[in-house]
């Protein structure tokens, strides 16, 4: 019996002698350098100031900023009246909708990134099809399942609202002398107003873009105004360099600077995620899989594409920038390797941002981390990601601490209510 008893213990002593083997590595009490320097290019505390919009003259206009406030929560600028900018970039979700996809008048193929942030990326939409601010706030406006309105209808509808009509017009003058008929135009509409719009002069056409243009470039003077605040984690990074830095339980505990170990090192998640703002607002294949019912997009290879083409970008006449401010447009790499890739989401306010990924097909955190972990073939091209090989644990340790990195908004709370509410 006793033999019994001793054996017994000696099989759990050894049981728990190997999971304890096991176990991760206990996070550092001594960052080296480099680890400390990575950590510190990562605190909000290094986020530069906005960069400058040479292809928006507007950019920077509180005047414009609040013009575009007027019209980013204006259900007047739909179809159905029901429909704003707002519907899908709701304020009090970060700017996102907490859908898998968006949903304006009807589903849209793609989930709703964050506003916040954003005016610091050269490219916009997860192709990158747009490359200013100014040009994507067009885009859904003509867009059948999101607003689904002409630009003809969108001046007739400014030109017809007095307070509108008269900030317009203090901002860029007098609006064109619009058509009386038809009461329809776009080259982006269906099959009748794209029609109509082939009838209208070319020089109606252009004032009526340029007004349009005009549009654009006034909600990204709003949208400008979306700054992340600071995290738990930007001031675990702050008090690494402080002359009397805080212990960690003060600010991250062992599980979240565990995770923040592994983010920086055999997580690779810094490759892509880097920056004040988590994101290297590049492209990039991880092998997601496609959205249900779907074919597989081609991504940044269609989107750079598309830019090029785009009559409202950089290069384009309604553009306030020369050919020598447009680089980022013209040397963007279009090779065949961009095949499937999709823009670098910001990491920041992540944990309360789901689902994931260009088309919402992941709910859960944790299991956008195990996808990167399992680094599945791609379905086209190849996937980017390799595995990483973590065990569950140090999963779950990266997710404690991407959850470090929410926080409420850096911007006046003014911008973030209608105007009409205020």
């Amino acid at each position: 019996m006793k033999l019994k008893l001793l054996v017994g213990i000696l099989a759990i002593s050894g049981l728990a002698m190997l999971a304890w083997s096991w176990r991760p590595a206990p996070p550092p009490e001594v960052w080296s350098p480099a680890e400390l320097a990575l950590i510190d290019s990562l605190s909000l505390s290094n986020l530069p100031p906005l960069p400058v919009d040479p292809s928006n003259q507007m950019a920077d206009s509180d005047a414009a900023a609040k013009f575009g406030q007027l019209l980013y929560f204006d259900t007047g600028l739909s179809s159905n009246g029901a429909v704003s900018c707002a519907t899908c970039h709701q304020p009090d979700q970060y700017f996102t909708d907490g859908l898998p996809l968006a949903v304006g008048l009807e589903a849209g193929p793609r989930h709703t990134p964050s506003l916040v942030g954003l005016s610091y990326s050269p490219w916009y939409y997860w192709d990158g099809r747009k490359d200013s601010q100014w040009a994507q706030a067009l885009a859904p406006l003509e867009a059948s399942h999101e607003h689904n309105i002409d630009r003809l209808s969108v001046l007739r509808y400014i030109a017809n609202n007095a307070e509108l009509r008269g900030t317009y017009q203090q901002l860029f003058g007098a609006l064109p002398d619009l058509p009386t008929n038809p009461i329809q135009a776009s080259p982006k509409g269906n099959a009748e107003q794209q029609a109509a719009w082939q009838k209208l002069p070319s020089a109606t056409q252009t004032v009526i873009n340029s007004a349009f243009a005009n549009l654009g470039k006034s909600l990204a003077a709003y949208q400008r105004k979306l700054r992340p605040g600071r995290t738990r984690f930007d001031d675990y990074a702050d008090s690494l360099s402080a002359e009397n830095p805080k212990t960690a339980s003060d600010l991250l505990n062992a599980e979240e600077i565990a995770g923040l170990q592994l983010f920086i090192g055999k997580g690779q998640c810094v490759n892509c995620h880097n920056g004040p703002l988590l994101t290297n607002n590049d492209f990039h294949n991880t092998g997601v899989l496609t959205t249900l019912g779907e074919l597989p997009s081609m991504g940044r290879y269609d989107g750079i594409r598309a830019a090029r083409q785009d009559p409202f970008n950089c290069l384009g006449d309604y553009s306030d920038a020369s050919a020598e401010q447009c680089l980022e447009l013209r040397f963007a790499n279009d090779k065949n390797d961009l095949v499937g890739a999709h823009k670098t989401p910001t990491l920041r306010n992540v944990a309360a941002t789901p689902p994931y990924m260009h088309g919402g097909q992941i709910n859960e955190l944790l299991e956008v981390v195990r996808h990167y972990n399992d680094a599945p073939t791609s379905m086209l091209s190849h996937n980017e990601a390799k595995p990483l090989e973590l065990r569950e644990v140090q999963l779950q340790q990266l997710t404690r601490f991407l959850e470090t990195l929410t926080a409420p908004l850096a911007t006046e709370e003014h911008w973030l209510r209608p105007p009409s509410a205020q």
